[in-house]
C-alpha cells in the first residue's frame, strides 16, 4: 500500500478532531459532576448547621434524653444486624 501525505494528514486531522471530542465530552461529564457534588455539598452543610444549632442548645437534661435515644436506635440497630446475618446463615444452610 502506498501512502502518501495526503493520508498522513487525514490521519492527524482525524486523531487530533478525536482528542477535541474526548476532551469536550470529558468537560460536559466533569461539569456534571461537580454540579451534582455541590448540591450535596449544601444540603450537608445545612444539615450540619442543624446539627450545630442544636448542640448549642443542648444542656444536661437534653444530652441526657439524646443519649437515651441513641442507645435504643444503636440496640434497634444491633438486633436487625443480627437477624440479617441469621438470615444469611439459614439460607447458606439451604
Amino acid at each position: 500500500m502506498k501512502t502518501n501525505s495526503r493520508f498522513w494528514i487525514v490521519v492527524l486531522v482525524v486523531v487530533v478532531l478525536g482528542f477535541c471530542i474526548g476532551i469536550y465530552l470529558q468537560d460536559l461529564k466533569h461539569k456534571e459532576s461537580t454540579e451534582a457534588a455541590w448540591r450535596a455539598n449544601r444540603f450537608n452543610i445545612a444539615r450540619f448547621n442543624k446539627i450545630r444549632d442544636y448542640n448549642l442548645k443542648m444542656t444536661p437534661s437534653n444530652w441526657r434524653f439524646m443519649r437515651d435515644s441513641i442507645e435504643q436506635q444503636f440496640d434497634s440497630l444491633m438486633i436487625l444486624r443480627f437477624r440479617k446475618e441469621m438470615d444469611s446463615i439459614k439460607s447458606e444452610n439451604k
